[in-house]
Parts: C-alpha cells; sequence; structure tokens
C-alpha cells in the first residue's frame, strides 16, 4: 500500500460483524485512494459496498480496521473528518414537502453555512445540476431524475474534498445520468476525491481512474480497469471480469 501522507483515504483490514449475522457484511477491506481521483467500488447487491460507504463516510463504526481521510484518523476523530466529506445516499434524503431550496438551505445549516454564504453555496449547488429554474418548487412535484440531481446537490454544498456517491445514478433517465456524469468529471478536474458505487459497467469505465470489485464482503480484484481486465483472461472488458469474479446468480 502506498504510503498513506500521499492518500486522500486509506482503509485498512476494515470489518464489520452485524449481530446475527453468520458472516461479515465486509471481511478485511483494503483500500488506499488517491487524491484527486474517481475511485469506483463495484459489486452485485448484497456485496458490502453501502456498508462500506457508510464505515468509511463515519456513518457507521466498523468491528475492527482503520481508515484515515486526509490525514485524519476518522475513527478518533469523526467530527473532523465530516468536515471534509460529501455523502450522496442510494436512497433520497430530502424532504419531498419542501422546495429544493428549502431542502438545501436546511442541510447547508446542519453543515455550518449562514448567511449570503449559505445562499451563494445553495445558488452555485442547484444551478451545477441544471434546476436553478426549479427552485422553488417542491420536491415531491419532481422527476426521479431531478430528486436526484437535488440529491447530489445537498452533497456538494460544503464543497468537500471527498465525495461518496452511492448509486447517484440508479433509475433515471439519460439526460440527467449525463449531467450527473459531466459534472462529477468536472469536480475531479478541481481536484475532488470521488468514491463512487454503481451497477452501470460503462460508468465505471467512463469515469473511474481505479476500481475495486467485491463480493461478499471482500475484494476481489482492484487496480485500473486495463490491470483487472489483463489479470483475468479471457475477459476483455469490465462487464464479462464482473459476471467472472460475482457469478451470474441472481441477487434479489
Amino acid at each position: 500500500m502506498e504510503h498513506a501522507q500521499h492518500m486522500a483515504l486509506v482503509a485498512q483490514n476494515l470489518t464489520k460483524h452485524f449481530n446475527g449475522a453468520p458472516e461479515p457484511a465486509v471481511d478485511n477491506l483494503n483500500l488506499a485512494i488517491r487524491h484527486g481521483e474517481i475511485f469506483g467500488l463495484l459489486g452485485p447487491n448484497g456485496a458490502g459496498k453501502t456498508t462500506t460507504i457508510w464505515m468509511l463516510s463515519t456513518i457507521l463504526k466498523p468491528s475492527s480496521g482503520a481508515v484515515t481521510l486526509c490525514n485524519i484518523d476518522s475513527l478518533r476523530y469523526p467530527m473532523k473528518a465530516r468536515r471534509l466529506i460529501g455523502l450522496v445516499p442510494q436512497d433520497i434524503a430530502l424532504y419531498p414537502d419542501l422546495t429544493a431550496w428549502e431542502n438545501l438551505t436546511f442541510f447547508g445549516r446542519l453543515l455550518g453555512l449562514r448567511g449570503s454564504n449559505l445562499n451563494s453555496r445553495v445558488s452555485h449547488a442547484l444551478s451545477a445540476v441544471g434546476l436553478e429554474h426549479k427552485a422553488h418548487e417542491k420536491l415531491a412535484t419532481y422527476s426521479g431524475g431531478m430528486k436526484r440531481r437535488t440529491n447530489l446537490a445537498a452533497g456538494i454544498l460544503h464543497v468537500p474534498l471527498v465525495l461518496f456517491l452511492d448509486e447517484p445514478t440508479v433509475g433515471i433517465d439519460a439526460q440527467s445520468r449525463q449531467l450527473i456524469l459531466e459534472m462529477l468529471l468536472g469536480m475531479k478536474a478541481s481536484g475532488t476525491t470521488l468514491v463512487y458505487t454503481t451497477h452501470y459497467m460503462e460508468e465505471a469505465e467512463a469515469l473511474c481512474d481505479r476500481v475495486a470489485i467485491m463480493d461478499r464482503g471482500r475484494i476481489l480484484a482492484q487496480g485500473t480497469i486495463p490491470q483487472v481486465i489483463a489479470a483475468h483472461p479471457p475477459c476483455s472488458n469490465l462487464g464479462e471480469l464482473f459476471l467472472q469474479l460475482t457469478g451470474k446468480d441472481l441477487r434479489d
């Protein structure tokens, strides 16, 4: 593993056991994510991706292991780490009876933003996701793609150094997906580190500098996409590799 001080995020021997479960949800996971890269965390349903994201982002305490985020021990100092990160969860974490502006203002205040700075950040975030013209309409009236984009706007309000995204494009229209992907590439270009989970292999190929494929709580392959494909012949693309490593059984 590369030296931790050169990394945006390092996870060492990260493990999570849930009470009553026969096997750990995440089992001895190791990651080292560089500053300014998009790192894809890929796996089928139940692989442990969301549990991993929750631990890396300080939402869930691991059973054992260590997480260092921008040289901060995030298990010992979670509040320090939280100032540096953004989280876009898989579920829409917004209030349907509030407008987009009201939702973002509420979350911005929780993040410590106030006054003209808060208004500027809300305006910029809504503009970034193409929703400035819908800012004062209730979320309940939004399409699925618009809700996803507002969810993303809430995660970037405070301009995080590290952004965690848990399937941010699931179930949305092609135009919303394209806007989100272009926005994430722009954030990478400005120096943001992104940790990205998705079931869409073409998204991972378009976005990610490196990927880790995991299943049953363990990492099965990790590296650049050409590296992991070359290490597993006769696979010729990421989709084939994913199925070779995780199987074709349904994961409902």
